[in-house]
């Protein structure tokens, strides 16, 4: 799976929010997993190992830690937002058993 353009723009405000690319702040953390969550949200989905990919080719992203920290925080955003899209509440009687 490619990156769409939205997950693409998204890595790119990452980019731009990350002030030192050897240590990430705890707000930077939180802005992130808000951006991953944000892609989910509108009904796009990334693959972790190609976001890992396009921050390998960036260049300015010469430690491998942070590469890996923001790689883990997409993957943590993406697993939360299945598990709880999983549990929706169906109203009864849209759910055919009444019929």
């Amino acid at each position: 799976m490619t990156l769409s353009n939205a997950v693409i723009q998204t890595l790119n405000e990452i980019e731009s929010i990350v002030g030192k690319k050897d240590e990430l702040a705890d707000s930077e953390i939180e802005q992130i997993k808000d951006l991953f969550y944000e892609i989910l949200k509108k009904g796009t989905n990334y693959d972790v190992e190609e976001i890992e990919s396009w921050f390998s080719k960036e260049k300015g992203w010469k430690n491998k830690d942070l590469v890996v920290r923001i790689t883990n925080l997409s993957h943590y955003v993406q697993n939360k937002f299945e598990q709880t899209s999983k549990f929706r509440i169906i109203d009864k009687d849209s759910c055919g058993c009444n019929d």
